[in-house]
């Protein structure tokens, strides 16, 4: 079944609302079940359980809300873009990653999707790693 416009601007603004709320279970209920998740600077994971893994990790590395989102949806609703800023609190260190001792920090950043059937399909992700690491070195 085809998206609309209107659907898409609204499922990706409930995904963005449960992401600021800290609520897992309904960002997970905006995704397909075979989710493609392409991660920053990072590798595509596939599938709502490789995503619910993710968010746990993130919550643990980090404490974010997303910011100034605007939503851009092409006319069928199939594919659509997020801009944002992240406000951000690095609490403990991530793989890879500096040390973590609270500090804070303010992000551009962008997704593409895709979605399918009234849910998101493939949520690609980028931001500007090396601003981020020089923000909390």
């Amino acid at each position: 079944m085809p998206t609309s416009r209107d659907q898409t601007e609204a499922l990706l603004a409930r995904y963005y609302a449960a992401f600021n709320a800290g609520d897992h279970e309904a960002m997970l209920g905006c995704l397909a079940d075979d989710v493609a998740h392409d991660i920053n600077q990072g590798e595509r994971q596939v599938g709502k359980d490789a995503f619910r893994t993710f968010l746990g990790r993130m919550d643990t590395a980090y404490a974010e809300q997303l910011k100034d989102i605007v939503l851009l949806t092409s006319a069928d609703g199939a594919r659509a873009a997020a801009e944002f800023v992240v406000h951000g609190v690095y609490r403990q260190a991530d793989e890879g990653l500096p040390p973590a001792h609270g500090q804070s920090y303010v992000l551009p950043a962008g997704a593409f999707f895709e979605v399918r059937d009234g849910l998101i399909a493939r949520v690609s992700v980028y931001y500007n790693l090396a601003d981020w690491i020089a923000q909390v070195s």
